[in-house]
């Protein structure tokens, strides 16, 4: 075996990946970093605009220099897949990111943390207590970090902790309130109508009010773990400065304070782990060339074959497509479906691919009367008014991911945690196609109620591979309420008809609810519409962590079954898809990927001493 080139590789540099590298690297550790992408911030003529500017994270994901662009199924019926306005010959637009940093480089950045209840499944799963949520909410604490906002940076000097949950993480958490917003009547008018309209759902309107006041309608406040029924909130964005902030920034940061043991190596396809013959990670191989995944809009070059030695492990990080296509084509998977490639099987492992999830989403769309006061102007492009303000004082609507509020709310009585999440949006948005984000530019006179279902119950959705070539794309399929169709369908149309509700309030400054459409109202027809409509972006559980019997794919500590020194640490590892939005899971998940790793780094040692 070749002299290693470092005692860890990580393939992939999103919020799982950066994570662990980041860490492992201040640690003490050499690390490696493999991006099948480059720089988001260096790429084209619109970046880094796109990139940094929190209003414009749609033109981010289609912005042909960072975009992977898959196209999936979510109907193995070919009657029920034509239904769906947004398909195109290849399949349904699923946007993903080439880029350092990963997903962190497009995402609408809303920082959440995940219920309680996420972790404790996992603990309840593989018997490992330091899965359990009071455990996990150090992780947390290490994350998200406030100590950039001014008034709390004053309060932190007097000992005060407003938000109960630390001053020491990388990642910080903004509330993006522009001035403009209120002064906008109408916004105003309909943020305060939803929010007391959205209130007097609760059992106890009175107390959730008061907790309203007293957290500032933060959902990562410790006080509100466990909050049930319906309440109001702001979407935190991790941001900094109301600019963009993700695993890129936390990896060239950590990169310059220790350049010798963090290397970062961009345009990186990854296309097999090297396993030794006892099944143990000790490299990785991979096509060194910019636009290799054919994903990418630009993806045709062969690349330049080439190989890293990891002297400790080889870490997978490629996200819930990536990860399951890396592993197949390593040999690690469903022998039927290597035997199927001409792939020779190194461990036959069922789980990989399997137990696709993700949420349903539905957007119920108003177009008003006149467009927002507030956006006024707005081309979402550098020069325009709002733009100068963003970019000179940090200001103005551009600051915002679009988000006005935001509002949890339980499906079925007593159902806890929450799993409807209702998102107020100025903007026309009805899912994701190919030029989606010029529909969001075109037009400034609609409010969107963007609701999504946590806590699916569909675990049908597979990924399997199109070919052996490491630049074909997965072939992805979810199989849309295979599972849990009737719990699923119900919550989502009591969410339509909760925001239904809300929008009553302001019904002087709607002209027409375009979709679902007026004309539909009863659960039968709003039930075929979800099904015709419905689309995710928060894919994950395709290589979870599970007994191998059950289907699982890792052990509690993130080791792929029957092999060493291989590990996966994404959006793949959860058994079921944790709720709300699956960011800050990830990042929590890899915070402690990394404790796990250098506790067994520093258990070898004591073995070889």
């Amino acid at each position: 075996m070749a002299e290693p080139d470092c005692d860890y590789v990580v393939v992939g540099s999103g919020a799982g990946g950066g994570t662990v590298a980041a860490r492992l690297a201040e640690a003490g550790m050499r690390v490696v970093v493999l991006e099948a992408g480059g720089d988001p911030r260096a790429e084209s003529t619109r970046l880094p605009a796109d990139y940094d500017v929190p209003a414009f994270h749609t033109f981010a994901s289609e912005n042909p220099a960072i975009a992977w662009d898959f196209f999936v199924r979510h109907y193995a019926d070919r009657a029920q897949q034509q239904c769906d306005p947004k398909l195109t010959p290849a399949g349904i637009l699923y946007p993903r990111a080439g880029a350092l940093g990963g997903c962190t480089a497009h995402n609408a950045m809303i920082l959440m943390r995940p219920h309680d209840a996420d972790w404790d499944g996992i603990a309840d799963l593989t018997a490992d207590q330091s899965w359990r949520a009071p455990a996990m909410r150090q992780y947390w604490q290490r994350l998200e970090s406030c100590r950039h906002r001014p008034i709390w940076r004053a309060l932190a000097r007097l000992g005060i902790d407003p938000t109960g949950h630390g001053w020491n993480g990388w990642l910080t958490a903004e509330r993006a309130l522009p001035r403009e917003a209120m002064d906008d009547h109408a916004l105003l008018r309909t943020v305060l109508r939803s929010a007391v309209a959205a209130m007097a759902h609760t059992r106890r309107p009175w107390t959730s009010f008061l907790r309203l006041l007293d957290t500032a309608a933060d959902p990562n406040d410790v006080r509100n773990a466990g909050a049930a029924g319906v309440d109001v909130w702001y979407t935190p964005l991790s941001t900094k400065d109301h600019v963009r902030m993700g695993t890129r920034e936390r990896l060239l940061a950590v990169a310059a304070r220790y350049p010798d043991r963090l290397r970062i190596s961009l345009n990186s396809l990854a296309n097999r782990i090297v396993l030794d013959d006892a099944n143990r990670a000790i490299g990785v191989d991979y096509l060194k060339g910019e636009s290799l995944y054919r994903a990418g809009r630009q993806g045709s070059q062969k690349g330049t074959p080439e190989r890293i030695h990891a002297r400790r492990e080889v870490i997978v990080a490629g996200g819930a497509f990536n990860s399951p296509q890396l592993l197949m084509l390593s040999g690690v998977g469903p022998a039927a479906e290597l035997s199927a490639h001409g792939i020779a099987q190194r461990l036959d492992l069922p789980g990989v691919g399997r137990n696709l999830q993700d949420r349903y989403e539905i957007g119920v769309v108003n177009r008003l009367r006149r467009p927002w006061r507030a956006l006024k102007g707005a081309r979402f492009a550098p020069g325009d008014g709002l733009y100068e303000a963003w970019a000179k004082q940090r200001s103005g609507m551009y600051i915002s991911n679009g988000a006005a509020l935001a509002a949890t709310l339980s499906s079925s009585p007593g159902r806890d945690p929450p799993d409807l999440f209702c998102m107020a949006l100025l903007a026309r948005f009805n899912g994701y196609f190919p030029g989606y984000s010029q529909q969001i530019a075109a037009h400034h006179n609609y409010l969107t109620w963007a609701i999504l279902k946590a806590h699916t119950g569909n675990r049908a959705g597979v990924v399997s591979l199109r070919s052996a070539d490491p630049r074909d794309p997965p072939q992805v399929d979810f199989h849309y309420f295979c599972q849990g169709e009737a719990e699923d369908l119900g919550a989502v149309i009591a969410a339509i008809r909760f925001v239904r509700n809300l929008g009553a309030g302001i019904g002087e400054l709607i002209e027409q609810e375009e979709e679902p459409g007026a004309h539909l109202t009863d659960d039968a027809q709003l039930a075929q519409y979800v099904r015709d409509r419905a689309w995710g972006h928060h894919a994950s559980c395709s290589c979870a962590i599970g007994p191998r019997e059950q289907g699982g794919v890792l052990d509690s500590a993130f080791q792929v079954h029957g092999t060493t020194g291989l590990r996966i640490v994404d959006a793949s590892i959860f058994p079921r898809i944790p709720g709300f939005f699956i960011a800050g899971a990830i990042y929590m998940a890899a915070e402690k990927a990394a404790d796990v790793i250098l506790s067994a780094a520093r258990a070898s040692a004591a073995i070889i001493a």
